[in-house]
């Protein structure tokens, strides 16, 4: 029996949600779900935004499921169902440095082609990755810890890859 059916993965960019969400879907076999991806519907000529009400109806099928796992750094008032309905709420509270470097690697690997990206990887994303890194650093970060603890019965703050590994005995890979 898995020990949690219904996940949330909250984190700056570069911090580690997708990854661990992959991890944990791929461990577990619960279907992972990108919050970037309920806020924009994807086109092959190009991603619009969904209007709140077709957002918050995709995010409502999503969590109706038996299981899941929801990452995102989205932290509004519209994403309260998932926190609420989840089994386990993870926040990947992860150094700066470490995000910056995740973010300049995740850049580099998608210009080469090596990493797909839902969007057109430019210098221009690049600057605005590191511009939300810093608005979590100023203030995104105090905004999440205070909203969790309404859920404190359910979170788990992990700092970083080592504290991923060892909770949910993972073993580490290269890439």
């Amino acid at each position: 029996m898995l020990p949690y059916k219904k996940i949330h993965i909250i984190g700056s960019v570069g911090s580690g949600k997708t990854t661990l969400a992959r991890k944990l879907s791929s461990e577990w076999g619960i279907p992972a779900f990108e919050l970037d991806n309920v806020v924009w519907e994807r086109h092959p000529d190009g991603d619009r935004r969904r209007t709140p009400a077709e957002r918050d109806a995709y995010l409502a099928r999503i969590i109706e499921k038996e299981a899941w796992i929801v990452e995102g750094a989205h932290y509004h008032a519209w994403v309260d169902p998932v926190m609420r309905q989840a089994d386990l709420i993870i926040f990947l509270d992860t150094p700066s440095f470490v995000r910056k470097y995740r973010i300049v690697k995740r850049f580099i690997r998608q210009m080469i082609g090596y990493e797909k990206a839902n969007y057109e990887p430019s210098f221009e994303m690049l600057l605005d990755m590191f511009r939300w890194t810093a608005q979590f650093n100023r203030e995104g970060r105090q905004k999440i810890v205070q909203g969790l603890r309404r859920f404190s019965d359910k979170v788990l703050i992990l700092k970083n890859t080592n504290e991923m590994q060892k909770k949910f005995n993972f073993h580490r890979q290269r890439r």
